[in-house]
């Protein structure tokens, strides 16, 4: 099974109001672990970076001037992720942003929520009432995230892909009793075929081995189970 892990960067929190893209970053799994291939891109947002924005991830319009713009990139992006489940922390905030960008382009169709496997809702699932956030599931996990002093895609792509594998039961998935559907609801696993059943052994004692119990209990010595109480 394919999934991607996907994370973005952008100018800010809504893009209802004018706020854009700057960076995604993706990392593609194969049953769960890791195949090496990723797609990461920088992009021009056409328009200035808040400065809220660039305390957060560090990205400045210095930087970002020379980048494409996201109808450059949003072909390769798109086959990218193909039409596979993408696993997102936070996923409306992500796949709200990528469908402001594709809306503005034409012939590109929307990315539905329902692909999301949004590790968030996975999080407050299994620990209810504790912190959610990427960092706090990496300390939880004892994932080095010692490089993260500030957001970004890629990096935050590939941490969150360790912690989506925890989640789901780490290297012992197939023990536990549950795992999560691409919403990030409980589901029951489906049960294990352990193959025929073995008829029973044998394990009634023997002539012989009743003889020589009745022997051997003979020559004890006033037995405990004789004593009066």
């Amino acid at each position: 099974m394919r999934e991607v892990v996907l994370d973005t960067e952008t100018t800010g929190f809504n893009p209802q109001e004018g706020d854009r893209v700057v960076e995604i970053g993706c990392i593609e799994l194969i049953n769960h672990v890791p195949t090496g291939r990723h797609y990461h891109v920088y992009i021009n947002p056409e328009r200035a970076m808040p400065e809220e924005a660039f305390k957060v991830h560090g990205i400045s319009d210095e930087f970002l001037k020379d980048k494409p713009l996201f109808g450059a990139i949003a072909r390769e992006f798109c086959d990218f992720i193909g039409e596979d489940p993408l696993v997102i922390h936070n996923a409306a905030f992500d796949i709200g942003f990528l469908n402001a960008e594709l809306a503005r382009l034409q012939g590109f169709p929307h990315i539905a929520m329902e692909r999301a496997v949004d590790t968030v809702k996975i999080a407050r699932a299994k620990f209810p009432g504790a912190q959610a956030s990427l960092d706090a599931l990496c300390k939880r996990f004892n994932i080095d995230n010692s490089a993260r002093t500030k957001h970004g895609a890629l990096l935050d792509a590939e941490l969150l892909a360790e912690v989506y594998l925890e989640l789901i039961g780490g290297r012992q998935q197939g023990l536990g009793l549950a795992g999560f559907d691409v919403g990030g609801q409980a589901m029951a696993t489906t049960p294990v075929n352990r193959g025929p059943a073995r008829p029973p052994r044998p394990h009634a004692p023997t002539e012989e081995e009743l003889a020589a119990h009745a022997a051997f209990v003979a020559k004890l010595k006033d037995p405990l189970w004789l004593k009066a109480d």
